[in-house]
């Protein structure tokens, strides 16, 4: 594997920085929005009663009467919150095949150097080598990017579901103030 590794160059250390980043931010994540997502999933009233330090600025805001508008802001802010990382996830699926391509191109540069530089005669054996070692990098740029893309694909889904729960206790919770129920 370590072998594969060196083979592949040195765009290699930028993919396994990607690889490493992606799953912290993934892990850390699905953590985070599972126990808000159990923590939600009751009813709005015991949402309400557990004082959840994410939705304590949205309580606040409904309590000390503040109009929709502002409570509607309160809670996006709490949402995007949530949503930090998410991006770098996203970002890291797109970059890591590209790198990956990128360490393939100059491994095919310098495969085809060799070959030019070469004052015997060329054989299949000489091009293949290169071009195997060369497309060591995308195939490590793809093994980074599908899983990353798949993890931020569910994560983002959780977090819609989450947002929805949270706007309709919201919701409850500013119906109620307003009509003393």
């Amino acid at each position: 594997m370590m072998d594969l590794f060196v083979k592949g160059g040195p765009l290699m250390w930028p993919i396994l920085l990607c690889s490493i980043l992606a799953m912290a931010i993934a892990l850390k994540k699905a953590w985070e929005f599972w126990s808000i997502w159990k923590a939600v999933s009751d009813d709005v009233e015991t949402v309400w009663a557990k004082r959840l330090s994410y939705l304590e600025p949205i309580r606040l805001a409904i309590e000390s009467g503040r109009n929709e508008k502002e409570i509607g802001i309160v809670g996006t802010r709490q949402i995007r919150e949530m949503e930090k990382g998410l991006g770098v996830l996203s970002l890291i699926a797109v970059i890591s095949p590209l790198l990956g391509l990128t360490g393939t191109v100059t491994g095919m540069i310098e495969a085809f150097q060799v070959i030019a530089v070469s004052q015997t005669q060329v054989n299949p054996g000489m091009l293949a080598g290169g071009i195997w070692e060369a497309l060591i990098t995308t195939a490590a740029g793809l093994f980074v990017a599908i899983p990353t893309h798949i993890a931020g694909h569910f994560l983002e889904e959780r977090l819609d579901q989450i947002t929805l729960i949270v706007r309709e206790a919201a919701s409850s919770a500013y119906y109620r103030r307003q009509h003393g129920i």
